[in-house]
């Protein structure tokens, strides 16, 4: 479960380099993905934190949240991937 762990790490790393939100600006959609954007990023910080700690159920938990907000995001068409099908489930 480790070696997915930091598989599953790095996938989430990545797509949030490369992810931007894509609404546009002063509109409700903009504040969703930000919002959107922005528990991704806490869950992946959370995925981190538990991984040092040696918690590797919660780490792991994290990390799959941080990356289904991502998803949702670009599924929403709220985050911009970039048309990344590899880092992200578009359809």
């Amino acid at each position: 479960m480790k070696n997915k762990l930091v598989k599953d790490l790095e996938v989430t790393k990545r797509a949030l380099s490369k992810v931007t939100t894509s609404a546009p600006a002063r509109t409700y959609m903009l504040r969703i993905a930000e919002d959107f954007l922005g528990m991704a990023k806490a869950y992946y910080e959370d995925a981190v934190h538990f991984k040092e700690r040696g918690d590797v159920v919660n780490a792991f938990a994290c990390v799959n949240y941080a990356h289904g907000w991502l998803d949702a995001g670009a599924r929403l068409g709220v985050l911009d991937t970039g048309g990344d099908d590899q880092l992200f489930t578009l359809l």
